[in-house]
């Protein structure tokens, strides 16, 4: 390769075994330690168990009152359109590219408690493959059960390919469309599909609170029939040798790149699944971050 080696970083150029391809490209940019590592192990441990038993957890309390308010702020503005099929929701609005229009999201995508699970589930370097405001009005109606994972051609049962978060900035309640799941769906194997016999539990949670869950787990958005929209923040994170919902390499610029944290970044595809998975030009792709903007 055209990069110097790092002096902490063994170089093998002789390959006698597919594992020997195991290691940093350009021998320059190594894998940053995710910030899930503050996050004590009996904690993590707990939260693991629960997803484990249910397919879900819910981590109650982790942004404040005023971090809520600071969302909603910076994305209300942005709400200018509603979905455009059922699925999407008729009366749902929803925000794509997010983290080009505001930072005040960014503290939902790579908060540790979230990339603390996620590094106990998926591999190195796993990818954020969707982010997505939600804002789910009056008379919306109950949203399509589905795993996030079920565009990937993989049978079930099966390890989870990826995991989601719903991060309610309006408390979830019973009857203003807080998300529905069915607990232990996870472990559904390839044909089964919700039937009238199998009972759906309302995510109910107050504000700053997060919806953890597994890809193969069946859920959906649920029917508001309040007064009051239901404003959401959804995140959804794959393994890091599949191929994102959102191509944030295209939809995200340089300028924002450069701008987020280094696991967000690592998230959106400026990193390396070894030996040679997301590289350009036979380099590691933060090489492009090098060049001045």
């Amino acid at each position: 390769m055209p990069d110097r080696p790092d002096p902490g970083h063994s170089r093998v150029d002789t390959i006698e075994a597919i594992d020997d391809l195991n290691a940093d490209l350009a021998r320059r940019h190594t894998t940053t330690t995710s910030r899930g590592a503050t996050v004590p192990a009996a904690v993590v441990d707990a939260d693991l168990a629960a997803v484990g038993r249910d397919g879900y957890v819910i981590l109650d309390h982790l942004l404040t009152e005023s971090e809520c308010e600071d969302i909603r702020a910076a994305v209300t503005s942005l709400l200018d359109r509603t979905g455009r099929n059922t699925f999407e929701g008729r009366q749902t609005q929803r925000v794509y590219s997010v983290l080009n229009k505001t930072r005040a999201c960014d503290r939902l995508v790579d908060h540790p408690r979230v990339l603390a699970l996620l590094d106990r589930l998926l591999l190195p370097n796993y990818l954020l493959s969707q982010l997505q405001v939600i804002n789910i009005l009056p008379g919306e109606n109950a949203q399509l059960l589905h795993p996030d994972d079920g565009m990937y051609p993989v049978p079930r049962p099966r390890p989870p390919l990826s995991a989601a978060t719903v991060w309610a900035i309006d408390g979830f309640t019973q009857d203003n469309g807080a998300t529905v799941v069915l607990p232990d769906s996870h472990r559904w194997g390839d044909g089964r599909r919700p039937t009238q016999d199998d009972v759906g539990v309302k995510a109910v949670m107050p504000p700053g609170s997060c919806l953890f869950f597994v890809g193969t787990l069946w859920h959906g958005g649920g029917a508001n029939g309040s007064d009051h929209a239901r404003l959401a923040v959804t995140a959804q994170y794959c393994q890091p040798w599949l191929r994102p919902q959102e191509a944030f390499t295209l939809s995200t610029t340089r300028d924002t790149v450069r701008v987020v944290s280094e696991d967000i970044r690592r998230m959106l595809g400026y990193s390396i699944h070894p030996p040679f998975i997301g590289m350009v030009d036979g380099m590691h792709p933060k090489r492009l971050l090098d060049a001045p903007p």
